[in-house]
């Protein structure tokens, strides 16, 4: 048995900031999927200015290229600074690291026209480090016709499926997404998992037009506001939730506009955040007992990771939503929740320097399976 360690950087649609990981994974010579420990997390918050340049990113705006650029090195600064701590506060050097998994930052992301970016500078990032970097994951799956997104439920599989039970691990972060694991012995029904909505991005970006604040801390504004049922409808009755999977989706198809459009004008604020909180929570749960396990969610262990499960409203509408399942987070399964998507990128560089695939086609869509990642070596 060797062991190997990776680090493993996401930052996400909430824009909050860059999640790292200080990944062990214990190769068994037997061909058991890799297991995987963790010793070391750290958090780095984005700065205003950074974060301000991002979210005007995510469309389109004046002088863009030389603007997103600019940010790709941004960027590297940030994620090498993040490397750095991770690396210090466990006493590692860097020669002892395999690979830097980056997932950058995803700005544009049509995969039905081919293509998806996430703005990265990997090269700057390896010279920076002294690391092998590993990054751009999604353009491969795309180029196989794929959806590119969401790539974790490869992640998931690999470490979270059971032999006795079924099993849901719900993402929420910006957007939310869900992977369905079979129980593994006796079952000819593949992995699925794909994106099912927004999870927390309506919510922060409400809040930050009527409260100037990130989020909506526990989801108390949220919770002081009453559903407006006729706007919760008009919301699901987007064909987006109903299209079949594999699908994924971005801010390029849910974003305040899309919002206002349903006419949200006369409302009380809190009342809209109430019922966007619902809308994330009724389509999470449809599309749970539509495509996940159609046959009933009775007995069924849903198990969520991602920033959404700190927000107490939200929870809390999810289990009523989901009565006839169990819902806990990813630390009962040994992995907490607020790194579960860090720790996937560390798995990710790892499967690239080994040269095995890591999407699954039952999910993306892709052609089959196929390496992920360009490599950028020390």
């Amino acid at each position: 048995m060797s062991t190997r360690l990776y680090v493993g950087l996401m930052s996400g649609t909430s824009l909050d900031g860059v999640d790292a990981v200080l990944a062990e994974f214990n190769d068994d010579s037997n061909g058991r999927p890799p297991a995987l420990r963790l010793l070391g997390t750290h958090f780095v918050p984005f700065a205003d200015a950074l974060r301000t340049e991002l979210a005007a990113l995510q469309a389109a705006c004046p002088d863009e290229m030389h603007r997103a650029a600019l940010a790709s090195v941004r960027l590297a600064h940030v994620y090498a600074g993040a490397v750095s701590a991770l690396l210090a506060a466990a006493g590692i050097q860097a020669e002892a690291i395999q690979a830097v998994g980056c997932h950058g930052q995803t700005v544009r992301h049509r995969p039905e026209l081919g293509f998806t970016v996430q703005l990265n500078h990997a090269a700057l990032l390896a010279e920076l480090c002294g690391m092998t970097v590993v990054a751009d994951f999604r353009s491969r799956d795309v180029a196989a016709g794929g959806q590119g997104a969401p790539l974790l439920p490869a992640f998931h599989a690999a470490h979270f499926a059971s032999s006795g039970h079924d099993r849901v691990i719900l993402n929420l972060g910006g957007f939310a997404n869900v992977t369905a694991l079979p129980r593994t012995h006796a079952s000819a029904q593949p992995v699925i998992g794909f994106d099912t909505g927004p999870a927390n991005v309506l919510l922060d970006d409400w809040a930050g037009r009527h409260l100037n604040v990130p989020f909506d801390q526990d989801g108390a504004w949220a919770a002081s506001g009453r559903v407006d049922d006729a706007l919760l409808a008009a919301l699901l009755a987007d064909p987006w939730f109903t299209q079949a999977p594999p699908k994924s989706t971005g801010r390029d198809y849910f974003h305040l506009e899309w919002l206002d459009r349903h006419g949200v004008a006369g409302l009380r604020p809190q009342d809209v955040q109430a019922t966007l909180a619902e809308l994330s929570a009724a389509s999470i749960a449809d599309a749970v007992q539509r495509w996940c396990f159609p046959n009933g969610a009775s007995g069924l262990a849903v198990y969520a990771c991602g920033g959404g499960t700190h927000n107490r409203d939200l929870m809390a509408r999810l289990a009523r939503r989901l009565s006839e399942a169990t819902l806990a987070t990813t630390e009962a399964l040994g992995l907490h929740p607020d790194w579960v998507e860090a720790a996937g990128f560390a798995w990710f560089a790892r499967q690239a320097l080994a040269r095995q695939p890591a999407n699954l086609p039952s999910v993306t869509g892709a052609k089959g399976p196929r390496i992920l990642g360009a490599i950028y070596p020390a």
